[in-house]
């Protein structure tokens, strides 16, 4: 039970009181600041503060927004802010400095309104609830009051709050296929006390019968695992609007919406993968090529995205195109649906699925994510190179934590440091001849299990280790987290691939697999703010050079059945290593209390 403390004039025959107890507070009355801060001394430490003018007229769901969402440490609307336990010591502060007598009418006349700017000056984290047409005002006349009901009265805060549940920017396919109706089975869950949370793992258990299904290898598998998967996307959908809906978001909610969307495409890839085994038909390296494009194409977003996340002067002739395209309508889902986002592209899958054989749906699904990569990708690289913006430290931090540098290419980084020159070509192109040097190697050798590759491998470490010997703050520095990522994976694949004994690619996938999840998780822990994992997991992981050069040297010293096994258990221990890290953070404190809003390719 929260509280929330009325500070004002009385109002008789008002709804307020039963309005703020529908969303569970504990109503108190306080005459003057003196008694509202002694009322908020009282309030168990771990516990909401509310502070409301009783004349405020609003509709419920603004009361909602201002006073139950957990994202914020404070939020406000005109007549009602709160103070969740990191605010409440900002709170009292602005109470206690609110003076006393004579002349301080103004200050104390709607309270509310004095305590919202001063904890907006203290720096609290407040935030402002943007209404749109949801009204929350102090009325103070009767004749305001009334002006302020009709208003109300206008508006159905019900339809409001079922529209605001949808992503306002969604893709073609969600937009106009699934939002429209699973909107309404996130207030059906909401009506029948469901979770997000229950909701986003019900969708990753239709997704993995889905994967079941398909691993079958009959039609009528894969029918139902088509049909299946559009039910687990489906789902998926009213998860995030179930928590937008009813403002239940969490810091286990964060985790699962952060990872399970990746669990269940890439589950369902293996299902295809086993479904077309039983059908005589070997497609795991096809399956390996398309969680691995996918994968790098997600980098490549989230590169870009926190290397200009706090730039400064950030001007872009490319950028004013793409605004200027964004004004013209049809333009808008064009380019939203040739990147082959989520709801397009686990529509194509699901289709395909039904109706052709695991080899087609892989084809299309390597040919359609490598023209979306493209795109994508040079997009970004034309707007970095025209852009004038200066990369901060923050920036530079994140890239160097995506780049996922271990303990050699560390050692290396500090010979080299002061050697380039910060904001140059220097890091991109060293981190790309660091790839392109390993994956020319294995690719056109007869036989790249052999100890001449663990050499190149040390030559490509040496090489990533200089890409990170400088602040990452150059146009394109946000290059170097996907040449590592691209160079890592691929390499596991051709080894694997070349091995050609049964079970080296699914030992591969798993593998693959496992340290994806690592990388996605760095991703939504930068997002969350708390920066990426701890330095000791990356060492114990090996970084991106370390785990290359382990997997050449298993691939040189064992025979072809010893490095399926090898890569089966570097698999397991590094998917036991990443998760059980990842579950203890996303289940404390220090996990962000925020739900994944971004819909990434």
């Amino acid at each position: 039970m929260s509280t929330a403390i009325l500070t004002g004039p009385p109002v008789a025959g008002s709804p307020l009181e039963a309005d703020l107890r529908t969303l569970g507070f504990d109503v108190r009355t306080a005459n003057d600041p003196a008694a509202a801060a002694e009322l908020i001394a009282a309030v168990p430490a771990q516990e909401r503060i509310a502070v409301v003018d009783p004349r405020f007229v609003g509709h419920l769901h603004a009361l909602r927004l201002a006073l139950t969402d957990p994202r914020f440490p404070a939020a406000a609307v005109p007549g009602a802010l709160t103070a969740q336990p990191a605010a409440r010591g900002a709170l009292t502060r602005a109470l206690g400095r609110i003076p006393v007598g004579a002349g301080t009418a103004h200050l104390t006349d709607v309270l509310t309104d004095t305590l919202t700017e001063a904890l907006d000056r203290d720096g609290a984290g407040l935030h402002r609830v943007e209404l749109g047409s949801l009204v929350a005002t102090v009325a103070l006349t009767p004749a305001r009051r009334e002006e302020a009901r009709e208003a109300v009265a206008a508006v159905d805060d019900e339809a409001v709050r079922l529209r605001t549940a949808v992503k306002s920017r969604d893709g073609f396919f969600t937009t106009h296929f699934i939002s429209p109706y699973s909107r309404y089975l996130a207030r059906w869950c909401a009506r029948r006390g469901l979770t997000p949370n229950q909701v986003t793992t019900a969708s990753l258990l239709t997704a993995l019968i889905a994967a079941g299904c398909a691993a079958t290898g009959t039609r009528g598998g894969f029918v139902a695992a088509g049909l299946l998967l559009l039910f687990s996307f489906f789902l998926d959908c009213t998860d995030g609007q179930l928590a937008r809906y009813s403002l239940q978001y969490s810091t286990m909610g964060a985790w699962l919406d952060a990872t399970f969307d990746r669990a269940k495409e890439y589950a369902y890839y293996a299902g295809l993968a086993l479904g077309a085994a039983r059908g005589g038909d070997d497609v795991w390296a096809l399956a390996l090529g398309a969680m691995v494009l996918q994968t790098c194409r997600h980098v490549v977003d989230f590169s870009f995205n926190e290397a200009n996340h706090d730039a400064a002067a950030n001007t872009s002739p490319t950028a004013a195109l793409s605004d200027k395209l964004d004004s013209v309508g049809w333009t808008v889902w064009v380019r939203r649906m040739i990147v082959l986002p989520i709801g397009e592209r686990w529509a194509m899958i699901a289709v395909l699925t039904a109706f052709t054989t695991p080899r087609i749906v892989f084809y299309a699904l390597l040919i359609g994510c490598a023209l979306a990569a493209c795109y994508t990708t040079a997009g970004r690289v034309l707007r970095s190179l025209t852009r004038r913006a200066r990369r901060t430290d923050r920036a530079a931090r994140a890239l160097a934590d995506l780049a996922d540098s271990g303990p050699l290419a560390e050692l290396i980084a500090a010979g080299a440091r002061g050697r380039g020159r910060t904001g140059s070509f220097l890091a991109p192109a060293m981190a790309f001849l660091s790839t392109a040097v390993l994956l020319v190697w294995v690719l056109f050798q007869d036989d790249p299990a052999s100890w001449l590759t663990v050499g190149i491998a040390a030559c490509s470490a040496l090489l990533a280790g200089a890409a990170v010997s400088r602040p990452l703050k150059g146009a394109l520095d946000w290059l170097v987290p996907p040449f590592f990522r691209a160079g890592e994976y691929v390499t596991i694949l051709v080894l694997a691939a070349r091995a050609d004994v049964p079970g080296a690619l699914p030992a591969a996938y798993g593998l693959v697999a496992a340290v994806a999840y690592h990388h996605y998780d760095t991703v939504y822990r930068i997002r969350g703010g708390t920066g990426a994992p701890p330095r000791w997991l990356v060492r114990a992981t090996g970084g991106h050079e370390g785990r290359v050069l382990a997997v050449t040297v298993l691939a040189a010293a064992l025979s072809p059945s010893g490095f399926t096994l090898a890569l089966t258990a570097l698999a397991v221990v590094l998917a036991l290593l990443v998760l059980v890290e990842s579950i203890r953070f996303w289940v404390s404190s220090q996990a962000p209390a925020v739900h994944d809003e971004g819909e990434p390719a």
